[in-house]
């Protein structure tokens, strides 16, 4: 069995969706296939709660880091005060400096302004310039004409290219056997790192499995 995702079923989960994100899905059933998501229900409708969640129905293009200085020490508390060594008011709405701060000298982000420019991205949220270019790697393995992430992180968001960086990012995180064994908590560990957002992620799950069961 292939399980498609129509345009109905976007419409029903996501109705202010980007229309990139429409265009993506609705050529993108190649995609679904050659990553083994569309193999089962249970696995597009994991896929679906936790692209729902990372993009915010389907409206996120980029990661919002334009956070108030009262809001900093909740997202990153080891880093800024009280906890941590940082001000924040010297971070707040300041989503470059922010991004350069909390994501540099890490996840293969080495210059200056790397931790800006590969900030979370597209419908799995993509971060970190290492995991841009694992994706350039393992997308070229299947298509050729991918492009280099690296040089061109746009691409990540584009109606060309979005499907197929969220669905090798699943892929490659060993999210569809998780969601054979229909573990909210293993996938989200999986491409979150954590348990950050559960209870969004798992209500999207519950709207997920009404339409794919």
């Amino acid at each position: 069995m292939t399980v498609t995702i129509t345009q109905d079923d976007l419409q029903r989960l996501a109705p202010s969706a980007r229309s990139s994100y429409r265009e993506a899905f609705a050529n993108g059933q190649d995609i679904l296939d050659r990553y083994g998501i569309s193999a089962s229900n249970l696995r597009v409708a994991h896929f679906m709660a936790q692209v729902l969640h990372e993009c915010g129905g389907l409206t996120i293009q980029f990661e919002n880091l334009n956070y108030s200085a009262k809001r900093l020490p909740q997202v990153w508390p080891s880093r800024f005060k009280p906890k941590g060594p940082l001000n924040p008011a010297d971070y707040a709405n300041n989503p470059q400096k922010l991004a350069n701060e909390v994501y540099g000298g890490r996840m293969g982000n080495t210059g200056p302004n790397d931790g800006f420019t590969y900030r979370g991205r597209g419908l799995l949220q993509l971060t970190g310039k290492f995991s841009y270019e694992q994706t350039t790697q393992t997308l070229r393995q299947d298509d050729p004409t991918a492009p280099d992430f690296v040089a061109a992180p746009d691409e990540v968001i584009s109606a060309q290219w979005c499907l197929a960086v969220a669905a090798s990012l699943w892929a490659a995180k060993g999210c569809n056997p998780l969601a054979d064994a229909d573990s909210i908590t293993r996938v989200t560990r999986a491409i979150n790192g954590g348990q950050i957002g559960i209870g969004d992620r798992t209500d999207w799950l519950r709207k997920t499995k009404a339409i794919w069961r």
